[in-house]
């Protein structure tokens, strides 16, 4: 009898929780979590999570002082939540958790590096070394700047709303620890752009995109690894068998976990090095004129900053509203 996907594609890959629910990840036992503000949002609604939300605001009240204003203590309540579930969920993982910057800094280095430093410091102070958790910024070019400074300083980070090479190729370069290109995002504006109901599995644009991307990252033998994200079927993620980390929402690992057959590795190193693949090399320029000639990478990530934005906004009133 074959055994159930999730635990061969485990032999291959390594998988990762999209969710920021502590049962969810308790029972599929991923190596490391990711997290993001529409996750959290989802998480912070739940009824299993009250207190947690509660005690986050009494430690922002506490942290903002007695004369701050109710916005100054949701703007430290906010980070202070992204960081608990981080906490939480470290005692679960024997991995690394990924928390996200503020999606309104990604146009803005130097803020996105203030924020981060800030993050990591609340994580260190409550004991957690910095190299279990993984910074998530935009993959815009102020972004992956912001990256670069900050993995100098030992703060690693994971590049999201990526959906270009050009994208990959500059986070690469700056020495960011990991990307997570978002596969299925890349799948529905292909289907909204063509009028396209489906495309076969292996002619996926997001995986055809993550094949790409990951093929250069090992022919050019870059430590940055690649992690896809945002699935929207089951075949997308067989397809990447063998991607170095695949993120998976809980509904995708419960269907893994109970469906047998044989899982082909679709995504190998030694394979990648034998292609004959030309090397980019970008500065901001070239970054900028690839980005505007991307019209889905374009579009996508400012999509992706904006729905991010909008989930923030909701947290921060769920938040107020829970200040009274």
């Amino acid at each position: 009898m074959a055994n159930p996907l999730l635990q061969q594609l485990a032999q291959m890959t390594i998988v990762v929780s999209d969710s920021g629910d502590f049962n969810a990840i308790e029972k599929y036992k991923p190596r490391d979590a990711t997290t993001n503000p529409s996750l959290l949002m989802a998480a912070a609604l739940m009824p299993a999570y009250s207190p947690i939300v509660d005690e986050v605001l009494a430690w922002a009240k506490k942290a903002a002082g007695t004369d701050a204003t109710k916005d100054a203590v949701v703007k430290q309540a906010i980070d202070r939540l992204s960081v608990e579930f981080g906490l939480r969920i470290l005692k679960i993982i024997k991995g690394r958790v990924s928390t996200e910057v503020d999606a309104r800094l990604s146009y803005d280095t130097q803020a996105s590096i203030e924020k981060a430093r800030a993050l990591i410091k609340q994580y260190e102070a409550a004991g957690t070394s910095r190299e279990r958790v993984l910074i998530k910024l935009a993959s815009s070019w102020e972004g992956i700047r912001a990256a670069e400074v900050l993995e100098r300083e030992g703060i690693h980070c994971n590049m999201t709303l990526l959906f270009g090479l050009h994208q990959a190729v500059a986070s690469a370069d700056a020495g960011a620890t990991l990307i997570s290109p978002f596969v299925g995002r890349i799948l529905d504006w292909y289907k909204k752009s063509t009028g396209k109901e489906s495309y076969p599995p292996a002619e996926d644009p997001g995986v055809k995109s993550v094949t790409t991307i990951y093929n250069y990252y090992k022919h050019f033998g870059y430590k940055t690894v690649v992690m896809g994200a945002s699935f929207r079927n089951l075949s997308e993620i067989t397809e990447l068998a063998g991607c170095d980390l695949l993120t998976i929402a809980p509904k995708f690992l419960e269907e893994l976990s109970k469906t047998e057959g044989d899982l082909q590795r679709k995504l190998d190193p030694e394979k990648a090095k034998s292609l004959k693949i030309e090397r980019i090399t970008l500065d901001e320029a070239d970054f900028r004129k690839m980005h505007a000639a991307d019209q889905m990478a374009t579009d996508k990530l400012d999509e992706g900053v904006k729905d991010f934005t909008k989930a923030m906004v909701s947290l921060e009133k769920l938040l107020g509203d829970r200040l009274g």
